[in-house]
């Protein structure tokens, strides 16, 4: 039998809901995770809002989200016994009738394979919404093969670019800039040199020491062509952002040979970027204080949607989900 669960909706474009939808039991090898903590992908989720995605993902209606942390309430048959009662992360699920899943995250209850959620160990349950995006943001910095003489340069201080430039400076790199027009996210930044391009250009702040990776996290082929003059010889430049399309100048790419690299998303796996960022996390390595910069709960969804996609102070918000009640109900 089916369960009972509220979730955020869109039913169609630029209108979120919440509505009671049906998940599916868990069978022997699944899980069934109750949600306490969302949180909101501003860009993906923006497309997914204006009817960009691609198939299948934009069949309204749609279960949005892929940043869920919640407990383990029920576990199958053939599933860790262990994980019952554990705080994980999930990337969302493709468990609901009747609704599609894109990425399913943003529901009371959730339905998934026990291989694909992350336990948490010891880390702030709250801090788990950020596993996506820093193993997004982990995954970049592999792509970009830092290494300790480079001199990295990070466009952009949203909050995939804030990680990048900590998980740079993780990697070993020997400097690390970072540069955006907020100052708001400049004051969170961490990094060896902080730029605000309003105060200062990027030619007079990089000064001579050209850098050897230049990633770029604000999804503007602007920001990106304005500084590949800055590029080093054999320079490489990752791009860590989503664009609907690649349209910079050749030349100040071709004059330094410089390597273009795709940052899809994180890998996966019991060995893959989600439990390595949260080791990172547990054990202090990676520091995120001031990213978490908004709690909103899940009544005032539409305010929570608002922050995260008009408001650049908002690093991240926190969807705080109500815990009162006996447990999963059946339709």
């Amino acid at each position: 039998m089916p369960i009972k669960s509220r979730a955020v909706v869109i039913p169609k474009r630029n209108t979120i809901e919440i509505r009671t939808v049906q998940v599916n039991e868990p069978k022997a090898g699944d899980v069934l995770i109750r949600t306490a903590f969302t949180s909101i992908s501003a860009g993906t989720e923006r497309m997914l809002l204006d009817g960009r995605l691609p198939q299948p993902q934009l069949l309204f209606p749609v279960v949005p989200g892929y940043e869920t942390v919640g407990q383990v309430v029920q576990v199958g048959s053939k599933a860790p016994k262990e994980l019952l009662g554990q705080w994980v992360y999930i990337g969302g699920a493709r468990c609901f009738r009747g609704v599609n899943a894109a990425w399913g995250g943003q529901s009371e209850y959730i339905t998934a394979e026990h291989e694909r959620v992350v336990p948490l160990g010891s880390i702030d349950p709250a801090t788990g919404v950020l596993l996506a995006l820093a193993a997004t943001a982990l995954h970049g910095v592999k792509v970009g093969q830092i290494r300790r003489t480079d001199r990295v340069l990070v466009l952009g201080q949203g909050i995939v670019g804030q990680l990048a430039a900590r998980l740079a400076k993780l990697a070993g790199a020997q400097h690390v800039a970072v540069a955006d027009r907020v100052a708001v996210r400049l004051q969170a930044s961490q990094a060896d040199q902080v730029i605000d391009v309003t105060r200062e250009s990027l030619d007079e702040a990089i000064g001579e020491s050209k850098v050897d990776v230049l990633i770029e996290a604000t999804g503007s082929m602007g920001a990106l062509s304005g500084a590949l003059p800055l590029l080093a010889n054999h320079g490489r430049v990752v791009l860590l952002g989503y664009y609907d399309h690649i349209n910079i100048p050749y030349a100040p790419v071709f004059m330094r040979e410089a390597q273009i690299l795709v940052a899809r998303e994180w890998e996966f796996g019991p060995d893959g970027d989600l439990p390595r960022v949260r080791d990172l996390l547990a054990s202090g390595e990676l520091n995120v204080d001031g990213l978490l910069t908004h709690h909103v709960p899940l009544d005032r969804i539409q305010a929570a949607y608002r922050l995260a996609l008009e408001d650049p102070a908002c690093l991240k918000v926190v969807v705080t989900w109500p815990q009162n009640g006996t447990g999963p109900e059946g339709a």
